[in-house]
């Protein structure tokens, strides 16, 4: 396994009903003792961490059982098993019960319902619902000492500006995490200390950048889980046009954010090599010293999981919340992590200095081998 004193981190992006990958990807690491030190979400990751973060070992898994099964229990019937064509229709119905009831415990219309050109609520959907699941689920003394820390992204509605909430540096509470999940114009803007916030996905569906910007000093082990795939065949129809434009616009920051760390090591390495050569005198001048400073590396290795769409999901995946679809995304989660855990070249080899990314679920990844560096 890699060094144990390297700092577990669990990057969860946001995706809607999607995010019950992200669930089964946490019970694998549980299983295989790689429980995250540090989690960093946004949208539904910002809430699969808050369960995470907010209950003890024992009660995690339990917690994001109890939140998947309440939010899916509104389309409880068994997906049809006649091919991917009849499960693609039955999807997009699963998709628009959501659309017209909500999901319980997390969203319901507002009624009378929202006329986008007059003034009102600034969003289609009620979240109270997910407030009280929140504080019903999590218990935020314990999500709040700092055990596991949380990170959470979200955007200021008036000035644009993206930040990330933290248990380590102020005091979370339900709002934080439905903020970050506040996604227009689905659902309203969510006011925290006179400010109105809205999901940082608008901004960056990934917190990577975060993570690598905030820790340069601990080695880091980071578990990224993306549900939006940046590869994909070409469109046939305006439906799976939708669908591709989505993907794309999730998933693009994913990759900027790991090549740009990825070539920023590479420079500090640069800086090191030629630090070596230069005489003594100048290696112990103060300008050399304060580039050492900034040039400071740590080891990063990236374990990537990027969920593979099902040939049967459409543009609706993300807010079909069927208890079918919801236990086969899971499912998925956790298979994706349990067969690439064993003799895996990123959980059994020492941590490299600089950065290292493995694609786990790529297509020619193998058993979780091929790091790009």
């Amino acid at each position: 396994m890699a060094k144990p004193e390297a700092t577990r981190v669990l990057v969860l992006q946001g995706g809607g009903a999607l995010g019950s990958y992200q669930a089964g990807v946490f019970e694998a690491l549980t299983e295989v003792h790689l429980c995250p030190h540090w989690i960093a979400g946004i949208s539904i990751g910002a809430i699969n961490g808050a369960l995470i973060a907010g209950n003890p070992e024992g009660l995690r898994v339990k917690r994001l059982t109890e939140f998947w099964e309440l939010v899916t229990s509104g389309v409880t019937a068994a997906a049809p098993m006649f091919g991917d064509g009849v499960r693609r229709q039955w999807n997009q119905m699963a998709a628009a019960m959501t659309m017209a009831q909500g999901a319980p415990g997390f969203f319901k219309p507002i009624w009378p319902p929202v006329l986008p050109w007059l003034k009102g609520p600034l969003g289609y959907y009620d979240t109270a619902p997910l407030k009280a699941t929140l504080e019903r689920l999590v218990d935020w003394d314990l999500l709040n000492s700092g055990a596991v820390r949380l990170s959470v992204g979200a955007v200021n509605v008036e000035t644009g500006n993206f930040k990330y909430f933290d248990n380590h540096e102020g005091r979370l509470g339900p709002e934080h995490i439905m903020a970050s999940g506040a996604l227009p114009p689905g659902f309203p803007p969510v006011k925290i200390d006179g400010d109105y916030w809205w999901d940082g996905g608008l901004v960056s569906n990934t917190p990577l950048d975060h993570v690598l910007e905030v820790e340069a000093d601990s080695d880091l082990l980071i578990f990224q889980v993306d549900l939006f795939p940046s590869r994909g065949p070409l469109p046939q129809t305006i439906s799976e046009a939708e669908e591709r434009v989505k993907d794309i616009r999730f998933s693009s920051r994913t990759r900027q954010n790991t090549d740009a760390n990825m070539r920023l090591n590479q420079a500090r390495m640069a800086f090191h090599r030629l630090v070596e050569q230069l005489p003594p005198e100048l290696r112990a001048s103060e300008d050399v010293r304060l580039l050492a400073e900034v040039a400071r590396e740590n080891r990063v290795t990236i374990a990537q999981m990027i969920y593979r769409d099902k040939a049967w999901e459409g543009e609706a995946k993300d807010y079909e919340f069927s208890r079918a679809t919801m236990a086969e995304h899971w499912l998925a989660g956790r298979d994706d992590v349990l067969r690439t855990v064993q003799n895996a070249a990123w959980a059994t080899q020492p941590l490299q200095l600089g950065t290292v990314v493995y694609d786990l679920t790529g297509p020619d990844s193998g058993h979780g081998e091929g790091p790009k560096s």
